[in-house]
């Protein structure tokens, strides 16, 4: 079997966020649960399918993993350990080259709204308090 397909059982942790490895991964199989935690409670932010992605900030940025990847069903994945390996990866797959700048561009998206929330947020309480 390919070493850089991987499989894992239902609840297994793909990757944890504080981790410093380089990955980026694919699912071929089954359903990935993304989560954030503040310490005391985990967030689910995303339920990732087939053909969907996650961890590519690994590759790109020199900082640790931000978030959890839980397998929550018996899941297949095919693992991207560098950048080198990426642009190969999406040389030879132009379709996924495209529907990855796409997601990226939706993350960001709602990343923006959800900081322009915030924004209004203290600037009402600020507003209330009279600062």
């Amino acid at each position: 079997m390919n070493q850089n397909i991987l499989r894992y059982s239902r609840f297994e942790t793909i990757s944890r966020a504080g981790s410093t490895d380089k990955a980026m991964f694919i699912i071929i199989e089954g359903k990935v649960e993304i989560t954030l935690s503040d310490g005391n409670q985990e967030y689910k932010v995303a339920t990732l399918h087939e053909n969907d992605f996650f961890g590519e900030g690994s590759l790109f940025n020199d900082t640790p993993r931000t978030a959890n990847a839980i397998a929550i069903e018996e899941t297949k994945v095919f693992k991207i350990t560098d950048k080198k390996k990426l642009d190969e990866f999406l040389h030879k797959n132009p379709n996924f080259a495209t529907k990855m700048v796409s997601v990226l561009s939706k993350r960001l998206a709602a990343t923006d709204e959800l900081l322009m929330d915030k924004i209004s947020e203290i600037k009402r309480l600020k507003r209330s308090l009279n600062i």
